[in-house]
């Protein structure tokens, strides 16, 4: 079992964009809070009304949060501030004493120990992550940060670091323009070496700056690519309810077969663009 109640204890702006929650978790050892840049657990809401009793669980509606920060049993979750939906509505109006469900603790970034640089690559969706894997750098790790954000003040959320070199792209992506990452991923000069890229942003973005990456002759083990959110997920989910047995099975079948999860999640993309998806 990976899932604890929580207790907010605190909420505050810390971007104009962002709103950190700290909350202090019952069951630590059950949750198992990953310790990596990108570490991350979903987060189950109150149902009910302000008025009215309130319960959570598991099947509650609930949104995946990077962790900013992780103390003994207490984490930052840094919430990104949409227009509207459930996260929103949570992170907005959340204060100390409120209880909320914690589950599926996970996190993707494992650069290579014999990488001579990094890449990593962003949009709104993946700024605390990328924020914490900034702060939490070894010295002397070359690093290029593409990031894509609503506005020019959302960039003084990232710690500064003498290694990281930001590529910015401000006002695109995001739902609200096309998406520049891949295109900037492409049009980047690389440097020398071994080399890693970390990708967290709009899934159909993920897939193009992996194939450009697998193109280039990269294995898996250099690419952490995740999509983070879809863009017109409620399309998407139905069409995908048309091929989910068949495309699963694709996944169940490569791991079954022990290709890794990597590879298996690899070839469970390529039967989503086979399928239209």
């Amino acid at each position: 079992m990976s899932f604890s109640f929580a207790t907010v204890v605190r909420a505050a702006q810390v971007g104009p964009r962002i709103r950190r929650i700290s909350l202090r978790i019952d069951d630590p050892e059950a949750l198992d809070v990953q310790v990596a840049g990108d570490s991350a657990v979903g987060v189950y809401f109150p149902t009910g009304t302000p008025d009215g009793p309130s319960d959570v669980d598991p099947s509650s509606e609930g949104r995946n949060y990077s962790v900013r920060a992780h103390r003994g049993d207490q984490v930052d979750l840094d919430v990104v501030l949409h227009a509207r939906g459930p996260g929103t509505q949570w992170a907005s109006t959340t204060a100390p004493g409120e209880r909320v469900g914690l589950d599926h603790a996970r996190s993707w970034y494992r650069p290579p120990a014999d990488s001579a640089w990094q890449l990593l690559v962003t949009d709104l969706s993946g700024l605390p992550a990328t924020a914490r894997i900034i702060e939490e750098l070894p010295a002397g790790t070359p690093t290029i940060a593409v990031v894509e954000v609503a506005g020019d003040d959302d960039l003084d959320y990232l710690p500064r670091h003498p290694d990281v070199t930001v590529v910015p792209s401000v006002g695109t992506g995001n739902g609200h323009a096309p998406s520049r990452l891949a295109e900037l991923v492409r049009d980047l000069a690389l440097p020398d070496g071994h080399g890693y890229c970390w990708f967290a942003g709009e899934a159909a973005e993920s897939r193009t700056v992996r194939k450009h990456f697998r193109g280039r002759g990269w294995t898996v083990d250099q690419l952490d690519v995740t999509g983070y959110w879809r863009f017109d997920s409620e399309t998407w989910d139905a069409r995908f309810a048309d091929v989910e047995d068949e495309v699963v099975a694709v996944y169940t079948r490569a791991l079954a077969e022990g290709k890794g999860d990597k590879v298996a999640s690899e070839e469970f993309d390529e039967a989503l663009e086979q399928a239209g998806l």
